[in-house]
């Protein structure tokens, strides 16, 4: 599939200069050294798309259980593939249980559009600063993950994926998803400011696929903004095709496959039809290890060796 591109200014390379030059000498130095980085690599960054419509059949039968979002990308990419206009696609949450694939689709997203994929996790203590960054006065500040993404990379419209947006705590002090109220909007976009460079940078053209379990903590401007999808388990067929596909991609990628026969046996897939597509790629590598030192060439069942987790008793005083 070919793929056209063209330049989009994400900031001013003078505004980055301006800062820098009114910097006081006790400014922070990553600061400092962001700036410098910043003139280095000029602000321009490549709006990527698809030349022609794919073929998205393969894309279907890998993520059975994502043909709403699937079509609705279907449906962009086709207004903008043979024109002169950037893809436009409306930001999306994705609800549905851990280990159904939400991350991985965000993942084959952006390598559909031929652009690159960040991951901004929402689970972690420093949430309230993944996506905006933090002020340049607080002791191991940083930017975000956005400026990161669109400063640090090639392209103007990358994938970021909003990890389990559902998770992030609010604090009296700071709203860690404050930051989306302009981002996922595309007029207010364009000028995001992150806390840490405090430079206007373009964000417009960015992908947006935000993950959760479940809507109800998310606050209502949020929702609004997104188009949301409940993403259902796949089902016993869409399961074995998963499971089948996986197969085919460990065998074909690595030397050691060729050893291996092509298929899986039918018995084999209706096993692993019972786990979430998550577990499968590591059932089915440590099932491949398994076959090699029994020395066989095929998989059985008994290669495919669930995880079970152990929770430890702590270690304390009891009261």
């Amino acid at each position: 599939m070919f793929a056209v591109a063209a330049y989009k200014s994400v900031y001013a390379v003078e505004d980055v200069e301006r800062k820098l030059k009114g910097l006081q000498p006790e400014a922070h130095d990553q600061l400092r050294h962001t700036y410098a980085q910043m003139i280095e690599a000029g602000g321009q960054r490549l709006a990527i798309k698809p030349a022609e419509l794919p073929d998205m059949g393969a894309l279907h039968q890998e993520l059975p259980n994502f043909e709403e979002p699937l079509e609705d990308i279907r449906r962009s990419v086709a207004l903008a593939a043979d024109s002169r206009d950037a893809i436009e696609i409306t930001p999306m949450l994705l609800l549905g249980e851990p280990g159904i694939g939400k991350t991985h689709f965000a993942r084959r997203v952006a390598e559909l559009l031929g652009t690159s994929w960040a991951l901004a996790p929402m689970n972690a203590l420093t949430a309230g600063w993944i996506l905006s960054g933090s002020s340049s006065q607080w002791k191991g500040a940083r930017p975000g993950k956005v400026f990161e993404t669109l400063v640090q990379g090639e392209f103007a419209n990358p994938v970021v994926v909003i990890d389990e947006i559902d998770k992030a705590a609010s604090a009296a002090q700071y709203d860690p998803l404050g930051a989306l109220y302009s981002l996922l909007e595309f007029d207010t976009a364009r000028h995001f400011t992150d806390e840490f460079a405090e430079i206007p940078i373009d964000c417009s053209a960015v992908v947006w696929v935000a993950t959760a379990n479940d809507a109800s903590g998310i606050p209502e401007p949020i929702l609004n903004r997104l188009n949301v999808y409940e993403i259902e388990p796949p089902d016993e067929a869409g399961l074995r095709a998963i499971a089948a596909r996986l197969y085919s991609a460990i065998r074909d990628g690595h030397d050691w496959g060729a050893e291996f026969p092509a298929y899986l046996d039918d018995d084999v897939l209706d096993f692993l039809a019972q786990f979430k597509p998550r577990e499968l790629r590591r059932l089915i590598t440590g099932a491949f290890g398994a076959a090699k030192l029994d020395g066989r060439r095929t998989l059985r069942r008994q290669d495919f060796i669930p995880h079970t987790s152990k929770r430890h008793a702590r270690i304390g005083f009891v009261q």
